[in-house]
C-alpha cells in the first residue's frame, strides 16, 4: 500500500533499517519539517538528491525514519537523532503546499522489518580487511579492536554510511536487497575508492 512520506532530500546522508543518524537542522522548511513530524508520528524520510536544482531529483529509494531524541535550540534550530525503520520506494511527488516535500511510496519490496542473518566468516573478514586498507590510506585511526565487536548488520551499515564515496556509490549500498550483497558491493567500493586516490574517480 502507499503511504504518504514528508522527505529530507539530502546528498551522503544514508539511513539504514536498525541505524541510526543525527541531523542538525537549522534550514527553515526542515526545521518546519521536524516541527511537523514531532507533531504527527516522529516520521522523516531520508532520500538523496541525484543531482542539483529547485527541486532537485531524486533517487527512487530512501530510508524512513523516527525521531529517537530532539534538542531544540533557542534560535529554532533542532539536533535529532533517527532510528532507522524501513527502506522506500518513491511512487511519485505530491504537490503539496508545505515548506518541505512530501512523496506517496511504497516500503513492502525491501522486507526490512526482521534483521538479516550473519554474513560468511570470509566475508566479515574482507570488510574488514578492505576497511583497515582504505582507512591507512587516508591516514584515519580507528580502533580495530571496538570494530571487531559489531555485529555483521551494523559493521556493514556504519561503514557504507561513513565512507567518503560519491552519491552514486552510497545509493547502490542503500539499494542492495540484502547484507550479503551490500557487503560484497562494499568491499569492491573500499577498493575502488582506495585505489582512486592517486586519481580521483566517481562512480557513474
Amino acid at each position: 500500500m502507499a503511504q504518504r512520506l514528508s522527505i529530507f532530500p539530502l546528498a551522503g546522508a544514508l539511513l539504514f533499517p536498525r541505524a541510526q543518524l543525527p541531523l542538525h537542522i537549522f534550514e527553515p522548511r526542515y526545521r518546519a519539517l521536524v516541527s511537523d513530524a514531532l507533531a504527527r508520528d516522529r516520521r522523516i524520510a531520508m532520500i538523496q538528491p541525484r543531482g542539483p536544482g529547485e527541486p532537485a531529483p531524486l533517487f527512487d529509494v530512501g530510508c524512513v525514519g523516527h525521531i529517537r531524541e530532539v534538542e531544540r535550540l533557542d534560535d529554532g534550530r533542532f539536533n535529532i537523532i533517527l532510528d532507522g525503520i524501513t527502506r522506500f520506494r518513491l511512487l511519485r511527488e505530491l504537490q503539496v503546499t508545505t515548506l518541505f516535500r512530501q512523496v506517496e511510496a511504497e516500503t513492502e519490496s525491501f522486507g526490512d522489518a526482521d534483521a538479516p542473518d550473519a554474513l560468511p566468516s570470509i566475508m566479515r573478514a574482507e570488510i574488514e580487511r578492505e576497511a583497515r586498507r582504505f582507512a591507512d590510506s587516508r591516514g584515519v585511526a580507528v580502533d580495530w579492536t571496538e570494530v571487531s565487536r559489531l555485529d555483521d548488520e551494523t559493521l556493514v551499515n556504519a561503514i557504507s554510511a561513513i565512507a567518503p564515496f560519491d552519491a552514486a556509490a552510497k545509493q547502490a549500498l542503500l539499494e542492495a536487497l540484502t547484507l550479503v550483497e551490500r557487503a560484497d558491493l562494499l568491499a569492491q567500493f573500499l577498493g575502488f575508492f582506495r585505489r582512486g586516490d592517486d586519481d580521483p574517480a566517481t562512480l557513474q
